[in-house]
């Protein structure tokens, strides 16, 4: 297998918009080849298969999702507070929005996770490990609520993720971030 780390992680951005536009069954080595401008092969080169290709895909789009160090820097800043918590859902909801094809190859590996047991245990791990870590950082960071409070959260801002995405005019653009506030309100207790 080639090593090239720029070329497997184009490759690997490759796939993600693949996903994204044409769903799991349209990720072939073929399309991210075309998708990345290489020559046919290039992808064969770099994965053993499919299933090597969709778990990288997988672990990338949680390493684009992440917040840069400036974002987690600033994000206590000020008071730890009820106020606190609804700007930190409503950045949330737009650093992920903005990675739309992200998102979207997510939801597509997720289903496709339903068939492959490597894929899901893989995802498993991965979402485990991110909905874990933001728990700790909540009550590590003094906001208020506890554990069930940030899972509620994660449970909500992803299906509003999801509909804001997938069905944009169900909730339009300008509504997201009041949905987000009120949905904080009702979750968060006062602090």
């Amino acid at each position: 297998m080639r090593q090239n780390v720029e070329r497997r992680a184009a490759l690997v951005d490759a796939a993600i918009e693949v996903l994204a536009a044409e769903g799991a069954r349209g990720l072939t080595f073929r399309a991210v080849d075309k998708q990345t401008a290489v020559p046919a092969g290039t992808a064969s080169n770099y994965f053993t298969s499919r299933d090597d290709l969709l778990t990288q895909a997988g672990g990338r789009i949680y390493e684009r999702l992440q917040p840069d160090a400036a974002t987690i820097a600033t994000s206590l800043s000020g008071p730890r507070d009820r106020d606190r918590v609804a700007q930190l859902m409503r950045e949330l909801v737009d650093r992920i929005s903005a990675y739309r094809t992200g998102y979207l190859a997510l939801l597509e590996l997720r289903l496709e996770a339903t068939r492959r047991p490597e894929l899901r245990a893989v995802l498993t791990a991965r979402i485990r490990a991110d909905v874990d870590a933001n728990v700790a950082y909540h009550l590590d960071s003094g906001l208020p609520g506890d554990a069930t409070t940030v899972v509620t959260l994660y449970l909500a801002m992803n299906w509003l993720i999801v509909e804001h995405l997938t069905l944009p005019d169900v909730f339009p653009e300008g509504e997201m971030h009041e949905l987000v506030t009120r949905v904080v309100d009702r979750v968060v207790p006062q602090s």
